[in-house]
């Protein structure tokens, strides 16, 4: 069962790994983020819609008030609403913020609570959701990486977090 100082360990790593995110997303050219370009799979306008609100922020925000709100099937409206590069990654930034304020409430009873959650997912405590939040958000952003591949250019690498934007390099 993880712990808060377990969780800030976590979190101080995610931020990190977000940073990476943000840079790739800042790679793709801004006339890929409505486009296909990997045939079947989401655009990347919809998949920083999904990792970014329903995986980050939900999930952290579930976690903090004991049940998570995600809307997967409101997705594909609200990436409607997205309509440039900077509106996609203004959205992420937005969802990163209050990702990090959710968790910035979450103590050790709320960690080992039950959180309710959309997917029938009985008995899931926080602790398991902060797994499937880590889990999910590098499946998703590693198909990011693909996607800038895909477009012609080389994503950051995974691990260069000191390149990261401020707010999003380690401390300490």
């Amino acid at each position: 069962m993880m712990n808060r100082q377990m969780l800030d360990g976590m979190w101080q790593h995610m931020r990190s790994k977000y940073g990476i995110y943000l840079r790739v997303l800042d790679a793709i050219p801004a006339e890929q983020f409505d486009a296909h370009p990997i045939p079947g799979m989401r655009t990347p306008t919809q998949l920083v819609v999904h990792t970014s609100g329903s995986i980050v922020r939900d999930i952290a925000e579930g976690v903090a008030s004991g049940s998570i709100k995600a809307d997967e099937a409101g997705e594909d409206a609200v990436a409607g609403t997205l309509a440039s590069k900077d509106a996609v990654i203004e959205y992420a930034r937005t969802c990163w913020e209050r990702a990090d304020a959710a968790i910035a409430a979450v103590d050790d009873e709320k960690l080992s609570g039950e959180v309710a959650n959309p997917w029938g997912l009985a008995g899931l405590t926080g602790t398991f959701a902060m797994a499937v939040l880590n889990d999910e958000f590098m499946h998703h952003r590693g198909q990011l990486f693909a996607y800038a591949r895909a477009c012609g250019v080389e994503p950051p690498f995974m691990w260069g977090f000191g390149d990261n934007p401020d707010g999003f390099r380690p401390t300490g």
